[in-house]
């Protein structure tokens, strides 16, 4: 699932590892936790630009730079993000 953390990030959940990009597409500035997640590819609902959420790489444009990336971990059932 996807989901906004702060209106900063997003928070992927890929087969049960977590991840967070910046919330921002890199194209025109949609919220990236209002597209739809496919496997660990996550498109924008804007434009349908893609980007991986393991590293923020754009996987297809019309976007052209990644977005952040952020570790995450998870202690005492918590989800954490460093930033």
């Amino acid at each position: 699932g996807v989901g906004r953390a702060s209106g900063r990030m997003t928070l992927a959940n890929v087969a049960g590892s977590f991840y967070a990009i910046d919330d921002t597409c890199t194209h025109r500035g949609c919220s990236l936790g209002d597209g739809k997640l496919d496997g660990s590819t996550i498109q924008c609902a804007c434009h349908g630009s893609r980007f991986d959420v393991t590293s923020g790489a754009v996987v297809r444009g019309p976007g052209e730079d990644p977005v952040r990336s952020y570790p995450v971990h998870v202690a005492n059932g918590e989800v954490q993000v460093d930033m």
